[in-house]
């Protein structure tokens, strides 16, 4: 049964709150239950954001993720700081190693330092960094599929955006590929 509860934190811009919208439009594609909720600081760009992601097959009680969450992407240090303790026992932690050189000092979750900044410039996307976090927490929880996500991305970036769709699945491909050390970690 699927119930994933997952913080996405980082500096406005980062691609965040779109990370989280790919995932809920992407769970709304097959039919899940889902929330996202999103919390910008006062900056905006630059400034701290983050989101609250369920997906679940049952419905949701509350779209707050601020606790025991299932998985934590973090794209900065500050956000690792804010919310390392967040993530649940066995739950996993999504670190990109581009920006946070700092260890996690937690032994019961699952750790992944993915370099996701410099995946991005390898896959001639700079900006993509979010959607090599996106393909990562993918390939470990399979809670949607890629499938969806390029279906999501029309509808979160419209369809204009539709040209950089093939780089961005490339970005979620080599994101697979970080935390499973695969050529072949997603299904295309």
């Amino acid at each position: 049964m699927c119930n994933e509860r997952i913080l996405c934190a980082g500096f406005g811009g980062q691609g965040v709150m779109s990370l989280g919208q790919l995932l809920t439009y992407a769970g709304m594609i097959e039919n899940k239950h889902v929330t996202w909720l999103p919390s910008y600081g006062p900056e905006m760009r630059g400034g701290t954001a983050y989101c609250s992601v369920v997906v679940s097959d049952t419905p949701v009680g509350s779209p707050i993720v601020t606790r025991n969450a299932t998985c934590v992407i973090v794209m900065n240090l500050p956000s690792l700081l804010k919310f390392e303790q967040s993530v649940a026992p066995g739950g996993v932690l999504l670190v990109n190693s581009s920006l946070i050189d700092k260890p996690v000092d937690r032994q019961d979750i699952r750790v992944f330092a993915i370099a996701a900044n410099d995946l991005a410039a390898e896959c001639g996307n700079a900006r993509a960094a979010n959607m090599i976090m996106l393909g990562a927490y993918l390939a470990l929880s399979k809670v949607v599929s890629v499938e969806s996500v390029a279906l999501a991305f029309k509808k979160v970036f419209g369809e204009k955006a539709h040209r950089l769709l093939d780089r961005n699945i490339l970005a979620l491909h080599r994101g697979a590929e970080a935390v499973l050390g695969t050529k072949q970690a997603m299904a295309a």
